[in-house]
């Protein structure tokens, strides 16, 4: 049996939110010995994506996005953490799925093969009672990954505006204890 490795990307533009706070409450589920890495987009930004397949193409990724790039190959389910902003994912975080643009044709990465076979996972928190507004997040994941030929884990949402409020989700609390079962 292969050992899971679940990679989280905390999208959010403040620590501790609703997003990171579920994410956690989720990842306490994970059977124990479960490898989990946690990095937080924040720490490791990214330039602009510059999309460069009709001039020189690209080069293999330095700094944060060589950092990003190995952290999200050694996983075998990723999990984007972002808040909804503006009904779709954060900017961090879409910065970071437009890099896979680039990485699709890093030399050696070989990024489109190794990510076939992974869990893409969403989590995140809305100020809104609607769900049906997350429709484009969860749209943009659902479709990332199966461009990537990535198995389709969901979307765990919780509704929450101020730090905290996520935990008063009596329901995003039941389906966050069986969300990566």
């Amino acid at each position: 049996m292969t050992t899971r490795t679940f990679l989280f990307l905390l999208g959010s533009s403040r620590a501790d939110g609703n997003t990171e706070t579920l994410s956690r409450l989720a990842a306490e589920q994970l059977p124990a010995g479960t490898q989990q890495r946690w990095l937080d987009l924040r720490d490791l930004p990214l330039p602009d994506f510059e999309d460069r397949r009709h001039t020189d193409g690209h080069a293999a990724p330095t700094g944060n996005a060589a950092t990003l790039l190995e952290a999200t190959l050694a996983a075998t389910d990723v999990v984007i953490a972002s808040p909804l902003y503006w009904y779709a994912v954060s900017t961090s975080t879409k910065r970071y799925l437009d890099h896979w643009s680039g990485w699709l044709r890093a030399p050696e990465a070989d990024f489109r093969q190794r990510m076939a076979g992974k869990t893409l996972w969403g989590v995140t928190a809305l100020a809104d009672a609607d769900p049906e507004v997350a429709e484009p997040l969860v749209g943009t994941l659902r479709n990332s990954a199966r461009f990537l030929g990535m198995r389709w884990g969901g979307v765990l949402l919780g509704n929450g505006s101020k730090p905290g409020d996520v935990l008063a989700d009596t329901g995003a609390a039941a389906r966050a204890k069986v969300f990566f079962s």
